[in-house]
């Protein structure tokens, strides 16, 4: 069993101010968004300009940010909100939805869309291969912080984590930087380096995200606060993934089918 190795969240201090690990992941994230996009358009028939990438890295980020802390708030932890109006801006302590970011992005994907003469489906294709290495490094900051601390362990293997109170429980926030973060890049890399019928490459991705969080919440700890949803076993993370699964797949279907009949 491996102990935790106790990680100070703040990378650096200068004075009074504390940079955070958790905040810097955020960095990490839009950085190599915006990296990859560059990337894409230059090694692609691409109509899409650096200035573009760059505005459309500005509205995600306020979308993540924004749509990530008021989703949390919503869905996690509305009683602390209640009492604590303000905790709402404590994003260095953690605690940001991906399903409540996911939503800020999408009204951030409308209005950068609105505004540059593109559809939806358009700036979220090219999107979508990027966002999983912000993912993955998110979950890195939340495994620094100490949360999403994983379910103990019914067989005991070598990487099962001590989180400090001596059960072998596992390193799910690693699993989730493993899935949501590695494998749903090269998934959704992979399938974009070639030509898709629109709304392909936004349903792969929806629906692949929503497989892995289902599936990698079955190893997670559910928040203390809130419990299992239902059968001792459904958290509220499993609960908000299931739409997603299916939204994916229905927009990968109704691309295929769109594809088909333009021919």
């Amino acid at each position: 069993m491996i102990n935790y190795p106790s990680i100070d969240p703040v990378a650096l201090s200068l004075g009074s101010l504390k940079i955070h690990w958790y905040g810097l992941m955020y960095l990490v994230g839009f950085v190599a968004a915006w990296r990859l996009g560059v990337y894409r358009i230059k090694n692609s028939h691409s109509d899409w300009t650096v200035k573009q990438v760059e505005d459309l890295i500005f509205y995600g980020a306020l979308g993540v940010i924004l749509g990530g802390r008021i989703g949390y708030t919503l869905f996690y932890n509305f009683s602390s909100f209640i009492d604590e109006p303000i905790s709402i801006f404590y994003i260095w302590k953690g605690g940001m939805s991906f399903h409540g970011g996911l939503i800020g992005v999408i009204a951030a994907f409308f209005l950068f869309a609105h505004n540059n003469k593109k559809t939806f489906f358009q700036v979220s294709d090219f999107m979508a291969p990027m966002v999983p290495i912000g993912l993955g490094a998110g979950r890195i900051g939340n495994f620094i912080n100490k949360e999403l601390i994983g379910r103990p362990m019914e067989s005991i293997m070598p990487w099962a984590m001590d989180y400090g109170d001596h059960i072998a429980r596992h390193p799910s926030s690693l699993y989730q930087a493993i899935s949501e973060g590695l494998l749903l890049f090269i998934i959704v890399w992979i399938y974009s380096s070639k030509p898709r019928p629109q709304m392909a490459v936004s349903g792969i991705f929806v629906a692949c995200y929503g497989a892995f969080r289902f599936c990698t919440e079955l190893f997670r700890a559910p928040d203390a606060h809130i419990g299992f949803i239902a059968f001792d076993w459904l958290t509220m993370g499993q609960l908000l993934s299931l739409p997603m699964i299916m939204i994916g797949i229905f927009v990968y279907l109704i691309a295929i089918k769109n594809k088909q009949e333009s021919k």
